[in-house]
Protein backbone atom coordinates (compact mmCIF):
# COMPACT_ATOMS: atom_id res chain seq x y z
CA UNK A 1 0.00 0.00 0.00
CA UNK A 2 1.03 3.58 -0.69
CA UNK A 3 0.71 6.09 2.15
CA UNK A 4 1.04 9.87 1.75
CA UNK A 5 1.65 11.72 5.04
CA UNK A 6 1.71 15.46 5.76
CA UNK A 7 3.09 17.08 8.92
CA UNK A 8 3.97 20.69 9.62
CA UNK A 9 6.20 20.77 12.71
CA UNK A 10 8.66 18.84 14.86
CA UNK A 11 6.07 17.13 17.06
CA UNK A 12 4.22 15.92 13.98
CA UNK A 13 7.47 14.52 12.58
CA UNK A 14 7.99 12.54 15.79
CA UNK A 15 4.46 11.14 15.97
CA UNK A 16 4.26 10.42 12.23
CA UNK A 17 7.59 8.57 12.30
CA UNK A 18 6.22 6.23 14.98
CA UNK A 19 3.01 5.75 13.00
CA UNK A 20 5.00 4.92 9.88
CA UNK A 21 7.02 2.32 11.73
CA UNK A 22 3.81 0.79 13.09
CA UNK A 23 2.33 0.72 9.57
CA UNK A 24 5.45 -1.08 8.35
CA UNK A 25 4.88 -3.68 11.04
CA UNK A 26 1.42 -4.53 9.69
CA UNK A 27 2.07 -3.82 6.00
CA UNK A 28 5.40 -5.22 4.82
CA UNK A 29 4.87 -3.60 1.39
CA UNK A 30 4.24 -0.11 2.80
CA UNK A 31 5.54 2.70 0.60
CA UNK A 32 5.68 6.22 2.01
CA UNK A 33 5.78 9.65 0.44
CA UNK A 34 5.56 12.66 2.72
CA UNK A 35 5.87 16.27 3.72
CA UNK A 36 7.81 15.71 6.94
CA UNK A 37 11.11 15.79 8.75
CA UNK A 38 14.28 13.95 9.64
CA UNK A 39 12.66 11.32 11.86
CA UNK A 40 10.22 10.30 9.14
CA UNK A 41 13.10 10.17 6.67
CA UNK A 42 14.90 7.64 8.87
CA UNK A 43 11.88 5.32 8.73
CA UNK A 44 11.97 5.38 4.94
CA UNK A 45 10.18 6.57 1.85
CA UNK A 46 10.41 9.75 -0.17
CA UNK A 47 10.43 13.14 1.51
CA UNK A 48 8.93 15.74 -0.81
CA UNK A 49 9.35 18.79 1.47
CA UNK A 50 10.80 19.30 4.93
CA UNK A 51 8.33 20.62 7.50
CA UNK A 52 10.65 23.62 8.04
CA UNK A 53 9.41 24.86 4.67
CA UNK A 54 5.85 24.87 6.02
CA UNK A 55 6.16 25.90 9.68
CA UNK A 56 5.09 29.54 9.71
CA UNK A 57 3.03 30.49 12.74
CA UNK A 58 1.24 33.73 13.55
CA UNK A 59 -0.43 36.33 11.37
CA UNK A 60 2.59 38.32 10.15
CA UNK A 61 4.96 35.38 9.46
CA UNK A 62 2.20 33.67 7.47
CA UNK A 63 1.46 36.87 5.57
CA UNK A 64 5.14 37.43 4.75
CA UNK A 65 5.60 33.86 3.50
CA UNK A 66 2.20 33.51 1.85
CA UNK A 67 3.58 32.91 -1.68
CA UNK A 68 5.78 30.09 -0.36
CA UNK A 69 2.92 28.55 1.61
CA UNK A 70 0.55 28.67 -1.37
CA UNK A 71 3.25 27.27 -3.64
CA UNK A 72 3.84 24.35 -1.28
CA UNK A 73 0.10 23.71 -1.10
CA UNK A 74 -0.24 23.63 -4.89
CA UNK A 75 2.76 21.36 -5.14
CA UNK A 76 1.35 19.01 -2.48
CA UNK A 77 -2.03 18.73 -4.20
CA UNK A 78 -0.41 18.02 -7.55
CA UNK A 79 1.98 15.49 -6.05
CA UNK A 80 -0.82 13.53 -4.37
CA UNK A 81 -2.81 13.30 -7.58
CA UNK A 82 0.23 12.21 -9.59
CA UNK A 83 1.38 9.59 -7.05
CA UNK A 84 -2.13 8.20 -6.41
CA UNK A 85 -1.63 6.87 -2.87
CA UNK A 86 -4.02 4.39 -1.27
CA UNK A 87 -4.67 6.97 1.46
CA UNK A 88 -3.61 10.39 2.69
CA UNK A 89 -2.73 10.66 6.38
CA UNK A 90 -2.79 14.16 7.88
CA UNK A 91 -1.05 14.86 11.19
CA UNK A 92 -2.29 17.90 13.17
CA UNK A 93 -1.34 21.21 11.39
CA UNK A 94 -4.96 22.04 10.42
CA UNK A 95 -4.43 25.34 8.58
CA UNK A 96 -2.57 23.53 5.80
CA UNK A 97 -3.95 20.02 6.15
CA UNK A 98 -7.65 20.83 6.04
CA UNK A 99 -7.10 22.60 2.72
CA UNK A 100 -5.40 19.48 1.40
CA UNK A 101 -8.25 17.32 2.71
CA UNK A 102 -10.80 19.51 0.92
CA UNK A 103 -8.93 19.19 -2.36
CA UNK A 104 -8.36 15.44 -2.12
CA UNK A 105 -11.98 14.77 -1.17
CA UNK A 106 -13.41 16.93 -3.96
CA UNK A 107 -11.05 15.81 -6.75
CA UNK A 108 -10.22 12.17 -6.01
CA UNK A 109 -11.56 9.01 -4.37
CA UNK A 110 -8.50 8.69 -2.10
CA UNK A 111 -9.54 8.23 1.56
CA UNK A 112 -8.36 10.92 3.98
CA UNK A 113 -7.37 9.90 7.51
CA UNK A 114 -6.48 12.39 10.26
CA UNK A 115 -4.03 11.29 12.97
CA UNK A 116 -3.88 13.66 15.95
CA UNK A 117 -7.05 15.61 15.43
CA UNK A 118 -7.15 19.41 15.11
CA UNK A 119 -7.81 21.08 18.47
CA UNK A 120 -11.02 22.76 17.33
CA UNK A 121 -12.50 22.30 20.82
CA UNK A 122 -10.29 25.22 21.90
CA UNK A 123 -10.48 27.51 18.89
CA UNK A 124 -12.11 27.61 15.45
CA UNK A 125 -14.86 25.15 16.23
CA UNK A 126 -16.43 25.98 12.86
CA UNK A 127 -13.83 23.71 11.28
CA UNK A 128 -16.01 20.76 12.29
CA UNK A 129 -17.95 21.30 9.04
CA UNK A 130 -14.81 20.79 6.96
CA UNK A 131 -13.78 17.77 9.02
CA UNK A 132 -17.18 16.09 8.61
CA UNK A 133 -17.14 16.78 4.89
CA UNK A 134 -13.53 15.99 4.01
CA UNK A 135 -12.09 13.55 6.59
CA UNK A 136 -13.05 9.89 6.35
CA UNK A 137 -11.64 8.78 9.70
CA UNK A 138 -10.25 10.75 12.62
CA UNK A 139 -7.82 9.26 15.15
CA UNK A 140 -7.69 11.11 18.47
CA UNK A 141 -4.92 11.03 21.09
CA UNK A 142 -6.89 12.91 23.78
CA UNK A 143 -9.72 11.05 25.52
CA UNK A 144 -11.92 14.10 26.14
CA UNK A 145 -12.13 14.68 22.37
CA UNK A 146 -14.47 11.68 22.03
CA UNK A 147 -17.26 13.47 23.86
CA UNK A 148 -16.59 16.68 21.91
CA UNK A 149 -16.71 15.12 18.44
CA UNK A 150 -19.22 12.35 19.07
CA UNK A 151 -21.40 13.82 21.82
CA UNK A 152 -21.54 17.43 20.67
CA UNK A 153 -21.04 17.10 16.92
CA UNK A 154 -22.22 13.53 16.19
CA UNK A 155 -19.04 12.71 14.30
CA UNK A 156 -17.61 9.30 15.26
CA UNK A 157 -13.87 9.17 15.96
CA UNK A 158 -11.31 6.69 17.29
CA UNK A 159 -9.42 7.29 20.55
CA UNK A 160 -6.24 5.28 19.98
CA UNK A 161 -4.26 6.16 23.10
CA UNK A 162 -1.74 8.91 23.72
CA UNK A 163 1.66 8.74 21.98
CA UNK A 164 3.34 10.98 24.55
CA UNK A 165 2.31 8.53 27.26
CA UNK A 166 3.74 5.71 25.12
CA UNK A 167 7.04 7.53 24.65
CA UNK A 168 7.45 8.40 28.33
CA UNK A 169 6.67 4.82 29.39
CA UNK A 170 9.24 3.49 26.93
CA UNK A 171 11.86 5.96 28.16
CA UNK A 172 11.27 5.17 31.81
CA UNK A 173 11.37 1.46 31.07
CA UNK A 174 14.64 1.54 29.17
CA UNK A 175 16.68 4.35 30.67
CA UNK A 176 19.18 3.75 33.44
CA UNK A 177 19.38 6.98 35.38
CA UNK A 178 21.86 8.24 37.92
CA UNK A 179 20.62 9.88 41.10
CA UNK A 180 21.43 13.60 41.04
CA UNK A 181 23.21 14.90 44.13
CA UNK A 182 21.73 18.35 43.47
CA UNK A 183 18.01 18.72 42.77
CA UNK A 184 16.95 20.25 39.45
CA UNK A 185 14.37 22.83 38.46
CA UNK A 186 13.62 22.49 34.74
CA UNK A 187 12.57 25.44 32.59
CA UNK A 188 10.65 24.50 29.43
CA UNK A 189 9.87 27.80 27.74
CA UNK A 190 8.37 26.61 24.45
CA UNK A 191 9.58 25.58 21.03
CA UNK A 192 9.26 28.85 19.11
CA UNK A 193 11.29 32.04 19.40
CA UNK A 194 8.31 34.19 20.37
CA UNK A 195 7.35 31.81 23.18
CA UNK A 196 10.91 31.72 24.48
CA UNK A 197 11.21 35.50 24.34
CA UNK A 198 7.91 35.97 26.19
CA UNK A 199 8.37 33.32 28.88
CA UNK A 200 12.01 32.49 29.59
CA UNK A 201 13.10 35.80 31.20
CA UNK A 202 10.34 35.63 33.82
CA UNK A 203 11.02 31.94 34.45
CA UNK A 204 14.71 32.64 35.03
CA UNK A 205 13.94 35.52 37.36
CA UNK A 206 11.43 33.48 39.37
CA UNK A 207 13.82 30.53 39.75
CA UNK A 208 16.89 32.66 40.52
CA UNK A 209 16.50 32.67 44.31
CA UNK A 210 16.71 28.85 44.31
CA UNK A 211 20.02 28.79 42.45
CA UNK A 212 22.03 27.97 45.59
CA UNK A 213 20.11 24.79 46.41
CA UNK A 214 18.91 23.71 42.96
CA UNK A 215 20.43 23.43 39.51
CA UNK A 216 18.37 25.56 37.14
CA UNK A 217 18.36 23.90 33.72
CA UNK A 218 16.74 25.18 30.52
CA UNK A 219 15.54 22.69 27.92
CA UNK A 220 16.80 24.02 24.58
CA UNK A 221 14.21 23.65 21.84
CA UNK A 222 15.15 21.73 18.67
CA UNK A 223 15.59 24.02 15.70
CA UNK A 224 16.44 27.09 17.82
CA UNK A 225 20.00 28.36 17.38
CA UNK A 226 21.91 28.21 20.70
CA UNK A 227 22.99 31.81 20.07
CA UNK A 228 19.35 32.87 20.54
CA UNK A 229 19.41 31.68 24.15
CA UNK A 230 22.61 33.56 25.02
CA UNK A 231 20.83 36.90 25.41
CA UNK A 232 18.50 35.46 28.05
CA UNK A 233 21.10 33.40 29.92
CA UNK A 234 23.79 36.09 30.27
CA UNK A 235 24.42 36.73 33.96
CA UNK A 236 22.24 33.78 34.95
CA UNK A 237 23.26 30.69 36.88
CA UNK A 238 21.07 28.59 34.64
CA UNK A 239 22.47 25.89 32.36
CA UNK A 240 21.02 24.78 29.03
CA UNK A 241 20.79 21.33 27.49
CA UNK A 242 19.65 20.28 24.02
CA UNK A 243 17.81 17.16 22.89
CA UNK A 244 17.67 16.01 26.52
CA UNK A 245 14.13 16.91 27.58
CA UNK A 246 13.21 13.45 28.82
CA UNK A 247 16.43 12.91 30.80
CA UNK A 248 16.02 16.41 32.20
CA UNK A 249 12.46 15.81 33.34
CA UNK A 250 13.35 12.39 34.71
CA UNK A 251 15.83 14.06 37.07
CA UNK A 252 13.84 17.18 37.98
CA UNK A 253 12.20 18.08 41.29
CA UNK A 254 9.93 20.73 39.76
CA UNK A 255 9.41 22.57 36.47
CA UNK A 256 8.20 25.82 34.98
CA UNK A 257 6.49 24.93 31.72
CA UNK A 258 4.99 26.85 28.84
CA UNK A 259 1.68 25.32 27.79
CA UNK A 260 1.80 22.54 25.23
CA UNK A 261 2.80 18.89 25.11
CA UNK A 262 5.52 19.68 27.67
CA UNK A 263 2.86 20.09 30.38
CA UNK A 264 1.72 16.52 29.75
CA UNK A 265 5.32 15.27 29.64
CA UNK A 266 6.06 16.83 33.04
CA UNK A 267 2.91 15.20 34.40
CA UNK A 268 3.84 11.75 33.09
CA UNK A 269 7.34 12.06 34.58
CA UNK A 270 5.80 13.00 37.92
CA UNK A 271 7.38 16.46 38.00
CA UNK A 272 5.25 19.09 39.80
CA UNK A 273 4.94 22.13 37.56
CA UNK A 274 3.75 25.68 37.15
CA UNK A 275 2.29 26.42 33.72
CA UNK A 276 3.43 29.86 32.53
CA UNK A 277 2.20 31.44 29.33
CA UNK A 278 2.96 35.09 28.71
CA UNK A 279 1.52 36.95 25.75
CA UNK A 280 2.38 40.40 24.36
CA UNK A 281 -1.30 41.36 24.71
CA UNK A 282 -2.42 39.90 28.05
CA UNK A 283 -5.63 41.91 28.33
CA UNK A 284 -6.69 40.86 24.84
CA UNK A 285 -5.99 37.20 25.62
CA UNK A 286 -7.91 37.52 28.86
CA UNK A 287 -10.88 38.94 26.95
CA UNK A 288 -10.69 36.17 24.35
CA UNK A 289 -10.55 33.48 27.05
CA UNK A 290 -13.64 34.89 28.73
CA UNK A 291 -15.70 35.36 25.58
CA UNK A 292 -14.44 33.26 22.66
CA UNK A 293 -12.02 30.47 23.65
CA UNK A 294 -14.14 27.42 24.38
CA UNK A 295 -12.12 25.72 27.13
CA UNK A 296 -11.55 26.50 30.79
CA UNK A 297 -7.87 25.48 30.77
CA UNK A 298 -4.83 25.77 28.52
CA UNK A 299 -2.73 22.89 29.85
CA UNK A 300 -3.32 19.35 28.63
CA UNK A 301 -3.04 18.13 32.23
CA UNK A 302 -6.05 20.14 33.39
CA UNK A 303 -8.00 19.49 30.19
CA UNK A 304 -7.61 15.73 30.53
CA UNK A 305 -8.46 15.75 34.24
CA UNK A 306 -11.29 18.25 33.59
CA UNK A 307 -10.25 20.09 36.73
CA UNK A 308 -7.39 22.22 38.04
CA UNK A 309 -4.45 19.92 38.78
CA UNK A 310 -1.65 22.38 37.90
CA UNK A 311 -1.67 26.18 38.28
CA UNK A 312 -1.95 28.15 35.04
CA UNK A 313 -0.45 31.63 35.01
CA UNK A 314 -1.80 33.11 31.80
CA UNK A 315 -2.50 36.61 30.52
CA UNK A 316 -3.22 38.91 33.50
CA UNK A 317 -2.07 36.34 36.10
CA UNK A 318 1.38 35.88 34.52
CA UNK A 319 4.03 37.66 36.62
CA UNK A 320 7.37 36.88 38.21
CA UNK A 321 5.87 37.18 41.70
CA UNK A 322 3.04 34.77 40.89
CA UNK A 323 5.47 32.27 39.38
CA UNK A 324 7.66 32.48 42.51
CA UNK A 325 4.67 31.92 44.77
CA UNK A 326 3.41 28.87 42.87
CA UNK A 327 6.91 27.42 42.53
CA UNK A 328 7.41 27.67 46.30
CA UNK A 329 4.22 25.68 46.91
CA UNK A 330 5.31 22.74 44.77
CA UNK A 331 8.99 22.47 45.71
CA UNK A 332 8.28 21.08 49.15
CA UNK A 333 5.00 22.71 50.09
CA UNK A 334 1.47 21.37 50.59
CA UNK A 335 0.49 21.49 46.92
CA UNK A 336 3.15 19.00 45.85
CA UNK A 337 1.45 15.74 46.88
CA UNK A 338 -1.98 16.91 45.73
CA UNK A 339 -0.53 17.57 42.29
CA UNK A 340 1.14 14.16 42.16
CA UNK A 341 -2.21 12.56 43.04
CA UNK A 342 -3.78 14.49 40.16
CA UNK A 343 -1.06 13.22 37.84
CA UNK A 344 -1.96 9.63 38.72
CA UNK A 345 -5.55 10.40 37.75
CA UNK A 346 -4.44 11.78 34.37
CA UNK A 347 -2.36 8.65 33.69
CA UNK A 348 -5.37 6.44 34.42
CA UNK A 349 -7.56 8.43 32.05
CA UNK A 350 -5.00 8.21 29.22
CA UNK A 351 -4.71 4.44 29.57
CA UNK A 352 -1.89 2.25 28.35
CA UNK A 353 -2.82 1.75 24.69
CA UNK A 354 -0.09 2.16 22.07
CA UNK A 355 -1.43 4.95 19.88
CA UNK A 356 0.64 4.41 16.70
CA UNK A 357 0.06 0.64 16.77
CA UNK A 358 -3.69 1.07 17.19
CA UNK A 359 -3.94 3.71 14.48
CA UNK A 360 -1.78 1.71 12.05
CA UNK A 361 -3.86 -1.43 12.56
CA UNK A 362 -7.12 0.48 12.03
CA UNK A 363 -5.84 2.22 8.90
CA UNK A 364 -4.65 -1.08 7.42
CA UNK A 365 -7.99 -2.73 8.20
CA UNK A 366 -9.92 0.18 6.69
CA UNK A 367 -7.92 -0.03 3.49
CA UNK A 368 -8.59 -3.77 3.31
CA UNK A 369 -12.21 -3.33 4.38
CA UNK A 370 -11.61 -5.58 7.35
CA UNK A 371 -13.76 -5.21 10.47
CA UNK A 372 -11.93 -3.42 13.30
CA UNK A 373 -11.35 -5.37 16.50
Amino acid sequence: MKYYLIVGEASGDLHASHLMQSIKNVDKEADFRFFGGDLMTVVGGTRVRHYRDLAYMGFFPVLLHLPTILGNMRMCKRDIVEWQPDCVILVDYPGFNLKIAEYVKSRTSIPVYYYISPKIWAWKEYRIKAIKRDVDELFSILPFEVDFFEGKHHYPIHYVGNPTADEVREFLGSEKREVNSVKLIALLAGSRKQEIKDNLPAMLEAAKEYGKTYRIVVAGAPGIDPVYYETFLQGSQAEIVYNQTYPLLAGSHAALVTSGTATLEACLFGVPQVVCYETPLPKLLGFLRRHFIKVKYISLVNLIANRKVVPELVAETFSVENIKAELHKILDGPDRQAMLDGYAEVSRILGDQKAPDNAARMIYQLLHKQPSV
